[in-house]
C-alpha cells in the first residue's frame, strides 16, 4: 500500500503522508541517549523546535521521559513538569505545526491533548497504562503504536524470539484489533527498532518492512542515531549520519511513510530526492 493512500486526520488539518513525512525529535530530558539535556529547558526546546521546522520537519515529537535501554522510571509529576512548559511555548509560537507527544501514560496524554497536542506516540503499545488507549479513543487523535519486548529497564537484557517477524506481526494484529474495538482507527505502526531487539533482530526486521505494509497502516521508523548503526560500525551516535541516511533511503523505497529523526535537514534532502526519483520512474 502506497503512502499516497494515507491522510493523517489532525485536528487543524489533514496531513497527506505522501511525500513521506519527517518527525523531528525534541527530548526535554536530561538523559536521552543521543541529545540528553540539549533541549531540557523550555526555551531550549523552543529553539530546537524552530530549528527543526526551518530544516523541514512536518511534525514535532516531544518526549519528557528517556526510553533508552536501562533508563530509570520517571514519576508522572516529573514528566509533566518537564513537558508542559515546553509544549505550551512551542504551541504558542507555532500554532499550526502538528505536535506529537511521546508518552506511555494516559494522564500525560490527556493533559497534553488539552494543551494542543495532535497525536500520541506510545512506545508501550498500551501495555504500561491501560488508560492511554481510552484517552486516545475519547479524543480521537492519531496514535503511533510501537512494538516493544519488555520495558526500557529490561528490554535489552538478552531479548529472544522464536520467530521475530511472526511475533511482531501477531503483536500488531492483536493490538490493531483491540484498538479498532475501541473505535481507534487512525493508527501508525512503528516496528520499534532497538526496543527489545539485538542488532541482528533490528536488521532482520528492517528487511521485512514491506511485509508490514499488508497491515494497511502507515509505517513510521525510528532508527536515528541508534546502536544498530553505530555499534557494528564502531562509531558513535553523532558520527553515523551517512549510514543512517542510507537506511532511511532504503526504508522510503520499502514504503515507510514517516521518519522520526534528530537530523531533519538530511532527511528532507532524501525525501526531495525520492520525489524526483519517483517522478522520473513515472516519466
Amino acid at each position: 500500500m502506497s503512502c499516497a493512500k494515507f491522510v493523517l486526520p489532525l485536528r487543524r488539518r489533514g496531513l497527506p503522508l505522501y511525500p513521506p513525512r519527517i518527525v523531528g525529535i525534541i527530548n526535554v530530558t536530561p538523559d536521552s541517549f543521543s541529545d540528553g539535556g540539549e533541549a531540557y529547558l523550555p526555551e531550549a526546546a523552543l529553539q530546537r523546535a524552530a530549528k527543526l521546522i526551518e530544516e523541514g520537519a512536518d511534525i514535532l515529537d516531544i518526549g519528557a521521559v528517556s526510553t533508552r535501554p536501562g533508563a530509570p522510571e520517571v514519576p508522572l509529576e516529573e514528566e509533566l513538569r518537564r513537558l508542559l512548559p515546553a509544549l505550551r511555548l512551542i504551541r504558542k509560537q507555532f500554532p499550526e505545526v502538528p505536535i506529537s507527544i511521546d508518552t506511555y501514560r494516559g494522564e500525560v496524554a490527556r493533559i497534553a491533548i488539552e494543551e494542543g497536542a495532535d497525536l500520541i506516540n506510545d512506545i508501550s503499545g498500551g501495555a504500561f497504562d491501560p488508560e492511554l488507549w481510552k484517552v486516545v479513543a475519547h479524543y480521537r487523535v492519531p496514535y503511533i503504536l510501537m512494538h516493544i519486548k519488555g520495558t526500557p529497564q529490561t528490554m535489552q537484557h538478552n531479548p529472544v524470539y522464536e520467530n521475530l517477524i511472526q511475533e511482531v506481526w501477531e503483536y500488531f494484529v492483536q493490538k490493531l484489533n483491540a484498538l479498532r474495538a475501541l473505535g481507534v482507527e487512525d493508527v501508525i505502526i512503528d516496528p520499534g527498532f532497538g526496543f527489545g531487539k539485538t542488532v541482528e533482530h533490528n536488521y532482520a526486521l528492517f528487511r521485512a518492512l514491506p511485509l508490514f505494509k499488508r497491515l494497511g497502516r502507515p509505517i513510521l521508523i525510528g532508527i536515528s542515531r541508534k546502536s544498530m548503526l553505530w555499534r557494528p560500525l564502531k562509531a558513535t551516535p553523532h558520527t553515523v549520519l551517512p549510514a543512517m541516511s542510507a537506511l532511511h533511503w532504503e526504508a522510503l523505497r520499502k514504503g515507510v511513510c514517516l521518519l522520526r529523526v534528530h537530523d531533519v535537514a538530511a532527511a528532507r534532502q532524501l525525501i526531495s530526492l525520492l520525489d524526483l526519483w519517483n517522478s522520473l520512474e513515472l516519466g
